[in-house]
């Protein structure tokens, strides 16, 4: 079920009169109807799936209850990684086993020997596995840690696993977070529930004001990449960073904002990213719940930045090959990675890259700085390239087009308009708003602009929705 489709439409309204009219008698009756409005929700798009989301929530309650009674060490570890091997398996099979094949039939080929893709299967991903796979190892490792109790309200960990408006693309969300609000009564507060609201309004104005308009567009220069020259081709790839932006910070808004009309108050996920002033900036300002949850379950535990120096970059390189590979099985998503791990180096080994750890960017001026604004320009075009090969089929077809940047560049574009009328205006308000990542204190006129210009796009394009792009991830 989409956010942006009338059927989600009528969905949470109903979901939202239920919960606070009907089940908000006792505690376990709203959790139970969360639990079952999230199985609705999920089974939308592909029933099958359910027992999918079912079983890794069995199998991480069980073993979450146990870990604490075992008396040995060697007990417990066995125990956490049967959770991990269980749900990486799971995770693997669905998303990588095709993949795998095909890349060892490739090698054995380039070697000389003919061999025939027989071992590949026709299989369907299922929607936000890579998201809610991660959420329930999160709950395993911290009880392992002792950083959390575990629950035994199976229905309220089952809830915390499948809760709909962030289970298909985040944020992903930790049991330490989310759990403890799911165990504790809610009580309806409006001042929240408009915030919640405020939040969706942005939320699908990216989405679908933004990001959908845009997205025929990259397709039109992305396909036709042979054709095009340079600069339409970097129009291109500044038109696809906005559009996986707006698409995901959306989703992501929209999400924390649902959340808020239940209750509910989920961990930030962007802090408007293509304002940092470098690459350590960024990654603490996109898509932060996956980068916090490598840095906290996988870089730590690898050593960290405490090894050496060598170990440290090691790590670096560890983390953000698994980010890459963590969006999808394509070699495409390795090099988006290795790219980021070689902007990141530079700035690990200067110190530079927790530098801006707290203050935005302009924080007591209207303007950047020349120094900010120079800043901010580098790393965003860094960041641009990367996207082309995130966003192309193939390596070969990337290599292309960034060669194309610079051998075929001319002025002489077409789709300079969407310049105009997209993307300086979204800039603009994004730089109004960098402050207030919540949007508490935007001024209400501007909200009912933006709702007013949100429901004629939506009303214009009813019948075409768009799906969001992290639901293939």
């Amino acid at each position: 079920m989409l956010f942006n489709s009338i059927e989600f439409l009528i969905f949470l309204p109903i979901v939202f009169f239920l919960y606070w009219s009907v089940f908000n008698k006792s505690l376990k009756s709203q959790n139970l109807f969360v639990l079952i409005s999230s199985y609705i929700f999920y089974g939308w798009w592909d029933y099958r799936f359910l027992f999918l989301i079912f079983l890794s929530t069995v199998v991480d309650y069980f073993i979450g209850k146990s870990i604490p009674l075992q008396t040995q060490e060697s007990r417990k570890r066995f125990l956490l990684w049967g959770s991990m091997l269980f749900n990486l398996g799971v995770l693997g099979f669905f998303k990588y086993y095709n993949f795998f094949i095909e890349s060892w039939v490739e090698l054995i080929s380039s070697l000389g020997y003919e061999m025939q893709s027989t071992w590949t299967l026709n299989i369907i991903l299922p929607v936000g596995i890579s998201f809610y796979t991660f959420q329930t190892m999160s709950y395993t490792i911290d009880v392992y840690r002792g950083n959390l109790k575990p629950t035994k309200d199976f229905v309220s960990f089952a809830s915390f696993v499948s809760f709909f408006p962030q289970l298909v693309a985040g944020p992903i969300e930790r049991a330490t977070n989310l759990l403890p609000q799911i165990l504790n009564r809610r009580v309806f507060k409006s001042e929240i529930a408009a915030q919640g609201l405020r939040l969706i309004v942005w939320g699908m104005f990216k989405k679908v004001v933004i990001a959908d308009s845009l997205a025929p567009v990259v397709d039109n220069i992305f396909s036709g990449f042979d054709t095009y020259g340079g600069g339409t081709l970097i129009l291109g790839s500044i038109y696809f960073a906005f559009q996986i932006y707006c698409d995901f910070s959306g989703y992501s808004d929209i999400a924390i904002g649902i959340s808020k009309l239940f209750g509910f108050e989920l961990m930030s996920n962007f802090k408007f990213p293509y304002f940092s002033r470098n690459i350590g900036e960024f990654w603490r300002r996109w898509h932060i719940s996956l980068s916090t949850w490598f840095r906290d379950y996988l870089y730590i535990p690898l050593g960290g930045s405490k090894g050496g120096r060598w170990m440290s970059l090691r790590n670096i390189f560890v983390i953000f090959i698994v980010s890459g590979f963590w969006h999808g099985a394509n070699w495409t998503f390795v090099i988006w990675g290795l790219i980021h791990a070689m902007l990141y180096i530079p700035s690990f080994v200067l110190n530079t890259n927790r530098k801006y750890l707290t203050a935005v960017v302009a924080e007591n001026s209207i303007f950047p700085s020349l120094k900010e604004a120079f800043q901010m320009g580098v790393n965003f075009c860094f960041v641009t390239i990367g996207w082309v090969f995130f966003r192309s089929e193939s390596t070969e077809k990337a290599i292309t087009i960034i060669g194309k940047f610079f051998t075929e560049f001319s002025y002489h574009t077409p789709y300079k308009d969407y310049l105009y009328y997209y993307i300086v205006p979204f800039v603009i308000l994004e730089w109004l708003f960098r402050r207030d990542e919540r949007l508490t204190n935007v001024n209400k006129l501007l909200w009912l602009v933006l709702t007013v210009i949100f429901l004629i796009f939506i009303t214009a394009k009813f019948g075409n929705q768009q799906s969001f792009i992290y639901f293939q991830f």
